[in-house]
């Protein structure tokens, strides 16, 4: 499927590959899924991705058929799993992904953190950021500046790890390693629209929020799971005979 959008805006969505039945009554699923889409208030880029998913399922049925919304669910979730590697980009990556998602007139949004053991605090976060925004871009420390941060032992998991573990979670768009103390430099590379941090922070205290908010985005402090913690999770283990 082929999205113009404008005068230069052009979308390819590849079709999955899958043994074809009956093409019979495709392309009204296409116009059926991207109606209904649109009318819940998806991007016009979202729909067409919607359309062409229920297009491929609709062909692998014999005779004239119906997608129902598990099935949609179904493949989302596939593809999620199957394409979580997409998601693992450089800086250079994430900066081409960005703009593309700005010129598509999506929000995208930033958060970022050591993600080292994820836990639901960090699962309702990632929630919350994504609630925020349309495309959201994690940014996550590397080992070397997980252990200047952490001190000796951290982090448990090592950085493809935790960045495998983000990718796979479907609030997640993009998952960016950063070298630096702080994440100021990715967040001025990428100029998000929404700059999302936990509430155990304070507005002044949330690094980029002066410069986001500078370029007219938005910040937004997250509210917190009590009972969560890495470190707290850590001690515990450690304590155990």
């Amino acid at each position: 499927m082929l999205l113009v959008d404008g005068d230069d805006e052009i979308l390819s969505l590849p079709a999955e590959a899958r043994e074809v039945f009956d093409v019979s009554g495709a392309g009204d699923t296409v116009v059926a899924t991207l109606a209904a889409a649109l009318s819940a208030g998806a991007t016009l880029a979202d729909a067409a991705a919607l359309a062409n998913t229920a297009a491929g399922i609709v062909v692998g049925k014999i005779g004239t058929a119906v997608v129902r919304p598990s099935e949609l669910e179904d493949a989302a979730r596939r593809r999620q799993l199957l394409h979580y590697e997409e998601k693992l980009c450089d800086l250079a990556s994430a900066r081409e992904r960005v703009a593309l998602w700005h010129r598509q007139r999506l929000r995208v949004g930033f958060t970022n953190g050591c993600f080292d053991l994820i836990h639901p605090g960090h699962v309702s976060l990632l929630a919350q950021a994504k609630a925020a925004c349309d495309r959201l871009v994690v940014g996550l420390n590397t080992d070397a500046s997980v252990a200047r941060l952490k001190g000796p032992g951290r982090p448990v998991q090592s950085a493809a790890a935790r960045a495998t573990v983000l990718a796979s979670l479907a609030s997640v768009d993009a998952v960016v390693p950063f070298p630096e103390a702080t994440p100021l430099d990715l967040i001025l590379a990428l100029r998000p629209d929404v700059l999302v941090k936990g509430a155990d922070y304070r507005l002044e205290q949330v690094v980029g929020a002066a410069e986001v908010s500078r370029w007219g985005g938005r910040v937004v402090l997250a509210q917190l799971e009590p009972g969560f913690s890495t470190t707290a999770t850590i001690k515990g283990l450690s304590a155990r005979p």
